[in-house]
C-alpha cells in the first residue's frame, strides 16, 4: 500500500480485542478520518439513505459521497452502539456508503465487512485484530463493568452473529486469514505497540 496515494485501511476485529481503538489511533497517526459501525448507521439514519436514494445521488453527481459530506458537514464520530439484526437492503446501503467513502478520501474503516466490500480498491490494506478469549473477557469486564460470565456470554453471541453476517453477505469466514494482509494477536502487546507495528509495515 502506498501512503502517498489515496488509500483505505480496513480493520476487522474480535470484540474485546481492542481492534476499534487500534483503528482509531492508527487513523489519528495517519491524519485521516476513522469510520466504524456507529458512523455508518448514523449516516444512514440521519440522511435517510437507502439503496434507491444513493442511486439517485450517484446519478446526479459522480462523487455523491463528497457532495453529501460537504453539504451536511459530516464529522466522524466514535459513538458506540449495540449490534443488531441486519437486513439485505441495509447491507447494500452500507456497502454503497463504504464505497463512497473510499472513493472520496483516505481513511480507516473498522468492521462492516470492509475487507470484502473494498477488496478491489487499488490501494487497500486489510487487517484482522484478534486476542485470546481470556484477554477479551478481561477487557469487556473492565470496559463495561460486568461480570466475567456476562462478558463471556456477550463475546460468544457477538462472535456467532458477526460470523453469520460475514458468511451470509460475503460467502467467506471472518476468520479466514486469506482475507487479510496483516493479522495480529494482541496478546502481550499494547494497542500503541500494535499501531507501531502497522506503521512500521506501512512505511516499508
Amino acid at each position: 500500500m502506498k501512503l502517498d496515494q489515496q488509500f483505505v485501511i480496513t480493520i476487522n476485529r474480535e470484540l474485546g480485542s481492542g481492534g476499534r481503538t487500534i483503528g482509531d489511533q492508527l487513523a489519528h497517526r495517519l491524519g485521516v478520518p476513522f469510520y466504524d459501525k456507529a458512523v455508518i448507521l448514523a449516516l444512514k439514519e440521519k440522511y435517510e439513505l437507502t439503496t434507491e436514494e444513493i442511486e439517485r445521488l450517484k446519478g446526479q453527481k459522480h462523487n455523491w459521497w463528497a457532495d453529501l459530506k460537504r453539504s451536511f458537514k459530516i464529522i466522524p464520530s466514535s459513538t458506540a452502539i449495540p449490534d443488531f439484526l441486519i437486513t439485505d437492503d441495509l447491507f447494500e446501503t452500507e456497502k454503497e456508503i463504504l464505497k463512497g467513502i473510499a472513493a472520496d478520501e483516505s481513511c480507516v474503516i473498522a468492521g462492516r465487512s470492509g475487507f470484502f466490500v473494498l477488496r478491489d480498491h487499488p490501494n487497500h490494506l486489510s487487517i484482522l485484530i484478534q486476542a485470546r478469549i481470556e484477554e477479551r473477557i478481561k477487557r469487556l469486564v473492565e470496559k463495561r463493568g460486568i461480570s466475567a460470565k456476562e462478558a463471556e456470554k456477550i463475546i460468544k453471541e457477538v462472535d456467532a452473529a458477526r460470523e453469520s453476517y460475514v458468511n451470509k453477505y460475503t460467502g467467506t469466514s471472518r476468520y479466514d486469514t486469506r482475507n487479510y494482509d496483516l493479522v495480529f494477536n494482541v496478546e502481550d502487546h499494547t494497542e500503541d505497540e500494535i499501531v507501531d507495528l502497522i506503521m512500521l509495515y506501512l512505511k516499508k
